[in-house]
Parts: structure tokens; C-alpha cells; sequence
């Protein structure tokens, strides 16, 4: 039986009032508190993009936790999609 733990990697577009409402730093607290690793940033359409890799059971915690995102946003919409392969970021960051 193995001791490593399988990891996935999401490609994540939250739609709704999510900028400026400081959902990116909400999203790297939630991974961080997840041991999540990946990166967050702002899209030019208003949007916010989020690639993040980590166990399945914590990405399914950190779908449910940006589906409420902090105090004064609003989410309409989340777009996932699989990325081939489990990438291996060193932490989680906000990028620009």
C-alpha cells in the first residue's frame, strides 16, 4: 500500500463580484489552510482564474469554500476543467 496520496490539478473561472472584494487573498488563505499548492489571479474580464493541485477530498473542500467567497462576493458562475497533469507548484501565490 503506498503512503503517497494522489493528487489532481483544476483550472478554476469564478465569475460573479469577485474583484475587488479580496477574493484572491481569500482563495490563498483557503488552499493555504488546505495545503493546497497553485496560484490565483485577476482575469481582464472581471473574472478570476485559479489552478490548484492538491488531494482530491481537499479540492472538493476548496470548491465549496470559493463557491461562498469572503464577505462582499458574490459568485454567478465556476468553470472547472482537469489539467493533464498534476503540476507542482511550490505554494500557493497570487500571481498578476
Amino acid at each position: 500500500m503506498s503512503s503517497v496520496e494522489p493528487r489532481a490539478s483544476i483550472r478554476l473561472v469564478i465569475s460573479g463580484r469577485v474583484q475587488g472584494v479580496a477574493f484572491r487573498y481569500f482563495t490563498r488563505g483557503e488552499a493555504q489552510r488546505l495545503g493546497l499548492v497553485g496560484w490565483v489571479k485577476n482575469l481582464p474580464q472581471g473574472a478570476v482564474e485559479v489552478r490548484v493541485t492538491g488531494p482530491p477530498e481537499a479540492l472538493e473542500q476548496f470548491r465549496q469554500r470559493l463557491r461562498q467567497g469572503p464577505p462582499g462576493a458574490r459568485v454567478d458562475a465556476m468553470s472547472e476543467s482537469e489539467l493533464a497533469a498534476a503540476e507542482a507548484w511550490p505554494d500557493f501565490r497570487i500571481t498578476y
